[in-house]
């Protein structure tokens, strides 16, 4: 068949006249009945039957369908591939995340490349893990950020940091002691919990935990993302168990967190196509995300700090901030969490 026979095929196939599949090509009525007629006739039997002024397929065309709808997927793919080629010669950096990653760590990221690179030109975009993978292949993307270890062999994945799930609370739920050491699992035993749909290998991981407590956590609200969880903790419907990233979120002071134990660990993958040569610009973000990364994953080892400060990633000892290296070395005038929380956000304002 050829490529517009395959069309007026799926056109009609979904719209179900003639009518609506020469509306969905943009073509006259006229000019889609020949369409499907020369489509039949290169065949050399009817695709449809004309029922009460639609079309219904018939057993052959029914045996054709599959076929007919992936080689009319590969030319959507084909005509996307071909689009984003040209688009690429105006964009500098394209960058897909994971919705949870999109809420703090890429900003600052991107923040902190245009520091080095103020004409930078940068597409952001938010797609779950499988999709990305998707979209990069497709060169929509070049660099992808997922906490999923990839599986394709087109695809080449480097770690640019490593952390630890978390279990958070609403604000004031553990003592100052507590925050000082880690969650066992087993204190989620009978609990009332935000669960997760355990929808990738993660979720999968901390599902299992999670399972093998007895008595088993009351899960009180069921949802689809880790961001979505940690909203609903700071708003008190019960505990979860979250990625660190999510756990420390944009520097709000709404829940605390404690690493969970046994450790269950995290890491932060960047992705990209394999035969790629990444450019200077793509280079230096990937750079930049490690460090914004890594300086996320510091803060969340100064649990009394994070806590009770809700310190900005990029205000922590990581980056040099004066405030923040005096409130690590014990030598921190503030009188109050308020005046602490203040001040760390002052010292970013400094920051080059």
């Amino acid at each position: 068949m050829r490529l517009r026979h395959v069309e007026i095929f799926e056109a009609v196939l979904h719209a179900g006249t003639l009518t609506g599949a020469a509306n969905m090509l943009n073509i006259s009525q006229p000019a889609a009945t020949k369409r499907l007629q020369q489509a039949e006739q290169q065949l050399g039997f009817a695709l449809f039957d004309r029922v009460r002024g639609g079309l219904q397929l018939t057993s052959k065309g029914e045996v054709l369908q599959d076929q007919i709808e992936r080689i009319s997927g590969e030319v959507r793919d084909l005509q996307r591939l071909a689009s984003n080629l040209k688009a690429s010669e105006s964009c500098g950096l394209k960058i897909v995340s994971t919705p949870g990653l999109a809420l703090a760590t890429v900003p600052k990221a991107v923040t902190r490349l245009q520091r080095v690179m103020p004409t930078a030109g940068i597409e952001l975009g938010t797609q779950h893990s499988e999709e990305m993978l998707e979209s990069i292949l497709l060169r929509a993307s070049d660099i992808g950020l997922t906490l999923q270890k990839p599986d394709h062999p087109g695809i080449r994945s480097e770690v640019l940091c490593q952390g630890s799930m978390m279990v958070i609370a609403p604000s004031g739920w553990w003592s100052d002691c507590e925050l000082s050491q880690p969650v066992p699992i087993e204190d989620l035993a009978a609990r009332r919990i935000v669960g997760i749909a355990p929808g990738d290998k993660l979720g999968g991981q901390l599902q299992s935990h999670l399972d093998s407590l007895s008595p088993q956590p009351t899960v009180s609200i069921l949802v689809q993302t880790y961001q979505m969880a940690r909203s609903l903790v700071a708003k008190g419907h019960g505990l979860a168990l979250v990625d660190p990233f999510t756990a420390i979120g944009d520097g709000d002071d709404t829940i605390q967190a404690r690493p969970a134990a046994p450790d269950i660990p995290v890491s932060l993958y960047a992705v990209y196509r394999d035969e790629c040569e990444l450019n200077s610009v793509q280079k230096r973000f990937l750079e930049c995300a490690s460090e914004v990364s890594s300086a996320m994953m510091a803060v969340l080892e100064m649990p009394m700090l994070y806590n009770k400060a809700s310190i900005d990633p990029l205000s922590s000892p990581a980056y040099g901030g004066s405030h923040s290296l005096a409130c690590t070395s014990g030598e921190c005038p503030c009188n109050s969490a308020v005046e602490m929380k203040n001040a760390f956000r002052a010292d970013r304002q400094g920051i080059t």
